[in-house]
């Protein structure tokens, strides 16, 4: 059992960031709405549309993890938005509420279910893999992000 716990423990810091990389919470931090959607010399993304990715994948992957009745979404049209930047500064704070609320959904499942188990759609994947997705795909982005702060010219070191 103790040794669960320690796993559980490590996967709940992983995805929260700030282990092996950035917590995404403090890029967040970083900007301001007005430079959300400015895309920085050569990149063919802004900070939002990166966010929106990073949201949109983790709220599939959790629905992925949670529901028997799951379909895809379309690759890659479905995980990136149509627009540069959010239409509105409340948009965007909905989003981030979205990208925290389900990431504590995916902590919730850490901390409540078999890791082993399947998820419920299928039984090709676990939810530990699922998981592991998540923090992957996020870890990747953050850089991504960090990056973007950069050339922006707004990223605190």
């Amino acid at each position: 059992m103790t040794s669960e716990i320690t796993i559980q423990t490590i996967l709940q810091k992983h995805l929260a960031g700030g282990e092996a990389f950035m917590p995404l919470t403090h890029l967040l931090s970083e900007i301001n709405f007005e430079k959300v959607g400015e895309r920085a010399y050569n990149l063919p993304y802004s900070f939002y549309e990166l966010f929106y990715h990073i949201t949109f994948a983790q709220k599939d992957i959790l629905k992925y993890c949670i529901s028997e009745t799951y379909s895809s979404s379309n690759w890659p049209d479905d995980y990136w938005p149509k627009e540069q930047a959010p239409k509105s500064e409340t948009d965007w704070q909905n989003l981030q509420k979205d990208y925290l609320n389900d990431r504590k959904q995916l902590e919730q499942i850490i901390e409540n279910k078999p890791l082993t188990s399947f998820v419920p759609a299928g039984k090709d994947h676990t939810l530990l893999r699922e998981i592991l997705l998540v923090i992957e795909h996020t870890a990747y982005h953050t850089g991504q992000l960090a990056i973007v702060l950069r050339l922006l010219g707004i990223h605190k070191k």
